[in-house]
């Protein structure tokens, strides 16, 4: 490459990211013009979001070794193994969690550029297979701002989609040129994803698959060494940096036998009503027709006519271009099979099959492939349609442009979804008093059974004021002996409750007074006072009570 050309790239790169960038911060107001102040509140995965991401932003740089010892459950250990991760979106968080001590502009900032990260990824797939700068734009707006993604903005994990036009890109660089580097490549964008979502490392590993297989019986390429000598070092790539990462919920499955049934599927398939679903302004027309739904996959008029469009045009202009549309058309047709789960087939085929399938439930999220696969063959014949306009007789070529641009526009507008956030409370003064204070764990109480998880994950969020060790805790999976404990716990303070909290050494107790039922606040109080030489008040207000355990008593 000539440095005009490394030049040219930077400039188009810089071009795209802010093209994104600003359609961005269009669709997601009022979230970018309020990053540290509003969040998404209403429900305990959201709060449970904000804490995940602000703990692996604070833990991979004080303490990466101990990231998965999350301050939950304590004294469990590789608790973050109990959901996802989200090592990637605390990696990306990085910057501004260290730069606000925020966490929710923190979780904010990754939530916007998860949007910029998939459109550019797209734009860049696209690009190199349609060989057009306006369709890449389109095919990128269309896909990063599906209404499945704003459907799921609470689940960071799921808005980090970038990594499926990522690897087809990577992919499509392979099957072109054949090499171990093209192959590393593949396997460190494979193995990138395994780091943002853990569903989506698994989408990606079965797209790049059936990619390998069309690829290998359309271009007779079944005896073609290079090409998979190219491959297994993307294996190897992929294997070696995305095993250790997987190691916390292969120990979790092997010690409690954690695995999600086939028939918890079937609750969160896809059915046809799911493809008409969407909650963008230009669509809720649809939604009286359909009555119900199980999630939101219609991926908008723009992609769905352009990209059936696209599927006919690639058919029929053949050679390479027919190619393209057996490999997308046929991706969209299986994971649209695949999304209806266990009673459609496929599905089960894939649990019985494919390892990761136990650890997943949400059949239904295959319907991100099929707009991804629309996308990208609505591409094709946005390509082509501007080609056809710019070689027609007596046409300005500035025409196409035009059309290209009242194109995107009309997806941008189509796709706007009504946002609303909440405030961000103020850190209450309880915390910032404990985070002052030596480390120790912290019980917090009600203590909250798993019936009250929007409660429990209050808690979680409010100790990122001190990040000191909680007993209390939300997760996908509760430890059997929480469940067990609760009972006990709950009547802290207690001789019993003391007894069991005492060989974790746990030593601060915050009393969340207004929650309390008037009759448990006076039995509350009672026991306070009678437990009163063994903690020492640090703090009290109307709402909530600080104490620290300063000795055990004996059993009687």
């Amino acid at each position: 490459m000539t440095p005009a050309s490394i030049r040219g790239g930077w400039r188009e790169l810089t071009l795209v990211v802010l093209g994104f960038g600003a359609l961005t911060v269009l669709l997601a107001l009022p979230l970018a013009l309020n990053l540290g102040s509003v969040a998404r509140l209403d429900n305990a995965d959201a709060q449970f979001l904000i804490w995940n991401v602000a703990w692996v932003a604070r833990t991979a740089i004080l303490d990466p070794l101990h990231v998965f010892d999350a301050n939950i459950f304590h004294p469990h250990r590789w608790t973050l193994a109990y959901s996802e991760s989200n090592l990637g979106a605390g990696l990306l968080a990085i910057p501004v969690y260290w730069a606000t001590r925020n966490p929710y502009a923190a979780h904010n900032f990754v939530t916007l550029l998860s949007f910029v990260l998939s459109g550019t990824a797209t734009y860049y797939l696209v690009r190199r297979l349609a060989a057009d700068r306006r369709a890449a734009a389109i095919a990128g707006i269309c896909f990063a701002f599906t209404p499945y993604v704003f459907s799921h903005l609470p689940h960071i994990h799921l808005l980090m989609t970038a990594g499926l036009p990522l690897g087809m890109l990577a992919f499509h660089r392979l099957a072109e040129r054949p090499t171990a580097g093209r192959g590393a490549v593949l396997g460190l964008v494979m193995a990138g994803q395994a780091v943002f979502c853990g569903y989506y490392a698994v989408f990606v590993g079965l797209t790049v698959g059936f990619a390998v297989l069309v690829v290998a019986a359309m271009d007779r390429r079944f005896t073609d060494v290079r090409y998979w000598t190219a491959l297994a070092v993307a294996g190897v790539v992929t294997v070696a940096i995305a095993l250790p990462l997987f190691v916390p919920y292969m120990r979790l499955q092997s010690a409690t036998g954690f695995a999600r049934p086939l028939d918890e599927a079937r609750q969160w398939s896809a059915d046809w009503r799911s493809y008409l679903a969407s909650s963008a302004h230009a669509h809720r027309w649809l939604l009286p027709l359909i009555g119900s739904w199980r999630e939101v996959l219609f991926p908008g008029f723009v992609a769905l006519g352009t990209g059936l469009a696209g599927l006919a045009f690639a058919w029929i202009a053949g050679g390479q271009l027919r190619r393209l549309a057996v490999l997308y058309g046929g991706l969209g047709i299986l994971a649209w099979w695949a999304s209806l789960g266990p009673a459609a087939g496929l599905y089960s085929v894939l649990y019985s099959t494919v390892p990761a399938f136990s650890l997943m439930r949400a059949a239904s999220r295959f319907g991100l492939i099929v707009a991804f696969a629309l996308c990208v063959l609505g591409g094709l014949a946005v390509a082509a349609l501007l080609a056809r306009v710019e070689g027609r007789p007596r046409v300005h070529a500035g025409r196409a442009w035009v059309l290209a641009a009242v194109i995107a526009a009309v997806a941008v507008l189509e796709l706007r979804v009504p946002l609303t956030f909440s405030r961000v409370p103020p850190v209450e003064m309880a915390y910032r008093v404990l985070a002052t204070l030596p480390r120790g764990p912290v019980i917090e109480l009600p203590f909250y059974s798993n019936r009250f998880a929007a409660d429990r994950v209050r808690y979680m969020l409010n100790s990122t004021a001190h990040w000191m060790p909680l007993v209390n805790g939300y997760s996908s999976r509760t430890p059997q002996d929480f469940l067990d404990r609760a009972p006990v716990l709950g009547g802290f303070p207690s001789r019993e409750s003391f007894a069991v909290l005492e060989p974790d050494a746990v030593r601060y107790a915050v009393f969340h007074m207004d929650q309390f039922a008037p009759e448990l606040r006076e039995d509350l109080l009672a026991r306070l006072e009678d437990f009163e030489q063994y903690m020492v008040r640090h703090y009290a207000d109307d709402r909530i009570w600080l104490y620290e355990i300063v000795e055990y008593p004996g059993a009687e």
